[in-house]
């Protein structure tokens, strides 16, 4: 399978400086231990209430400014991180989805990182972050139903050559690329600003891989570092 080349449009960089990204390309293999991301799903919500990591809260401030900086409103539409730490303040967990759901919202969680995962069969060209004109289509549901929801002009959108896969950066994922345990190719994608040191968000991304490791043992896993350009 061709793997997928991942681009950061140049215009990012002007929205938010200093940005990077951690992609990791995930041919799977048989799930051996279906229970690693719980397990990990709930190290990483103890973590957050006992032992957090000091620059935690500046990493979800700067996303902050970063959603105002392009005219979304993070108290009513948090970058992923926040929203999931905003459940775990809340509930005390998260309630189990996915072995492989679980394992990267795990990683989100403890290391206050945005995390997307996605499924590589679904995408038609390669994924790419760019700044969005809103004549693009967006899938999603609304009560239940599937519905186009396409995105404001300026807004920060992953997307493909079918349309947007995630708004507002890392806020909400569309139907199209969802991913899960059962899917043959996986993409991931850990976003990091300045605040989060680069050994943390090493240290991320290889718990992540360590994870999946554990929970597929042979996999075939590659990664790489992207910033815009």
């Amino acid at each position: 399978m061709k793997p997928l080349k991942p681009s950061i449009a140049p215009q990012i960089a002007l929205l938010a400086p200093g940005f990077r990204a951690i992609s990791i390309q995930v041919i799977a293999a048989p799930l051996a231990d279906s229970d690693a991301g719980r397990r990990a799903l709930e190290a990483a919500c103890r973590h957050v209430q006992t032992a957090d990591f000091p620059w935690a809260q500046a990493h979800l401030e700067a996303w902050d400014s970063v959603f105002q900086a392009f005219g979304a409103k993070p108290k009513r539409t948090p970058c992923s991180a926040q929203a999931l730490r905003k459940r775990v303040a809340r509930d005390g967990n998260l309630p189990s989805i996915d072995p492989v759901v679980d394992l990267y919202n795990a990683v989100s969680i403890k290391y206050a990182v945005p995390v997307g995962g996605e499924n590589r069969d679904a995408y038609q060209g390669d994924p790419r972050l760019v700044i969005a004109d809103g004549s693009e289509d967006f899938d999603t549901l609304k009560e239940g139903q599937p519905v186009n929801d396409p995105p404001e002009p300026g807004e920060a959108v992953w997307r493909d050559d079918a349309g947007v896969t995630c708004r507002r950066w890392n806020w909400r994922q569309g139907v199209r690329t969802r991913l899960d345990s059962h899917a043959q190719a996986m993409w991931f994608i850990l976003e990091c600003l300045p605040p989060m040191p680069q050994e943390a968000a090493s240290a991320a991304a290889q718990e992540l891989i360590d994870g999946l490791t554990i929970m597929m043992p042979g996999a075939q896993i590659v990664m790489e570092t992207l910033q815009p350009g």
